[in-house]
């Protein structure tokens, strides 16, 4: 897909991959739709991007009369929406015991129900021309099981199921959609967590994640990288002690 002149939706922009991906959209010469629950955090992160045709629009995407909102002002606004970006997410880390159903509730809605919402919202407006890109950030906790990580890992496993679907779904309608996993990245998601499974400062950086996920979009309309997965060498799985 050319990027340039066309239009881009990223949730969960505030910080972190969200961030970095609107940094690299916008560099492409997108116009980038920065969508996040925080407003005020949002502003300023619109604000150090710096660049023209970046719009910080407010949106809680558990919540499907704010998402279609937000679909439906951003074409209103800027015109049609080419690239969707399902990245909000969040986790608590807790014991199985020790979670409360409050926070339950938080990790599958923001993390599912965010992103079948938004799934939705961007295939009913792409289907109808027959073009357009969703991309589903999810994680490697979609492949395995991880203490401290249960209520994540199934909310996560949940998206790449949905995702598989939505691909052959889409696809009928010449609407691509790719899964994207990472391992361990460096951001404000361990905060709180009391079991690293590597050391932060090996962990990728929201940047690697970002900029492989511009390059899936700049692949040709005909091609369409269905699942990538993203590791550090430090990453727990390649704990192997030299011979």
């Amino acid at each position: 897909m050319i990027l340039r002149n066309k239009v881009a939706v990223v949730t969960g922009a505030a910080r972190g991959i969200g961030f970095a991906l609107c940094e690299e959209l916008a560099r492409a010469g997108m116009t980038v739709a920065m969508a996040d629950v925080d407003a005020e955090s949002l502003a300023s992160a619109a604000e150090m991007v710096g660049m023209d045709g970046v719009l910080a629009m407010p949106c809680d995407v558990s919540k499907q009369a704010e998402v279609r909102e937000l679909g439906e002002e951003i074409e209103t606004k800027v015109g049609p929406i080419a690239v969707w970006i399902n990245n909000a997410g969040l986790a608590r880390h807790r014991w199985i015991p020790d979670y409360s159903e409050e926070e339950i509730d938080l990790m599958l809605d923001v993390n599912l129900k965010g992103t079948i919402l938004g799934s939705q919202e961007a295939l009913r407006r792409m289907m109808t021309r027959k073009a357009g890109h969703i991309v589903n950030v999810i994680s490697t906790a979609s492949l395995r099981g991880i203490p401290s990580e249960t209520v994540y890992c199934a909310a996560k496993w949940g998206v790449r199921g949905f995702t598989h679907g939505l691909q052959e779904e889409a696809a009928a309608h010449g609407v691509r959609v790719t899964a994207v996993l990472p391992g361990g990245v460096d951001t404000a998601f361990w905060d709180g967590a009391s079991d690293r499974k590597a050391p932060v400062e090996k962990f990728l950086t929201p940047r690697h994640v970002a900029d492989a996920i511009l390059k899936v979009l700049e692949m040709d309309d005909w091609c369409v990288t269905r699942e990538l997965v993203l590791r550090s060498m430090a990453d727990s799985d390649f704990s192997v002690k030299p011979q």
